[in-house]
């Protein structure tokens, strides 16, 4: 049976504790790694969409749309099934440190976070390393925000 944290890192903390429930941990490093993947592919797909559906504007601004898109897509996403695309393919989700599934202003600060992370090389490979080593695999934004990626649940 699993249980929910009562015990925790943080003390206001309410996600599974990885001692108590490692399975909401299991893969999940990987899992990120791929869903990353799929939801930059997705976002390529829908960035190459609005260039022709912008008679080729949207080429011409390719890092503009792109990371505009890519900025709605994760916020819509995520505030929409606490999870985007990819983390849903890979059984992945977001919750924040009542244990709960994230709302639009929590997707808004996830999503803005990430972007901050990923703007220079140091965040990005600081955040990488800490979902590697870390019991409960929280990027840099996860750990500010005190939420975490987990197995879905059920």
């Amino acid at each position: 049976m699993t249980q929910w944290s009562d015990v925790s890192t943080r003390a206001t903390s309410r996600l599974p504790n990885p001692v108590a429930a490692p399975e909401f941990y299991d893969g999940v490093a990987v899992k990120r790694g791929v869903a990353w993947i799929v939801d930059t592919i997705v976002i390529t797909l829908l960035t190459i969409l609005a260039g022709v559906l912008t008679l080729t504007i949207g080429f011409f601004l390719w890092p503009l749309f792109f990371l505009g898109i890519g900025f709605l897509y994760r916020i819509a996403t995520i505030a929409g099934g606490s999870a985007t695309w990819g983390m849903r393919l890979m059984g992945v989700e977001l919750r924040g440190h009542d244990g709960e599934r994230f709302d639009l202003a929590q997707s808004i600060a996830h999503v803005g976070g990430y972007y901050a992370s990923v703007v220079t090389v140091v965040p990005w490979f600081l955040s990488i390393a800490t979902i590697a080593a870390t019991p409960r695999r929280q990027s840099l934004t996860d750990f500010v925000l005190g939420s975490a990626a987990i197995n879905r649940p059920g």
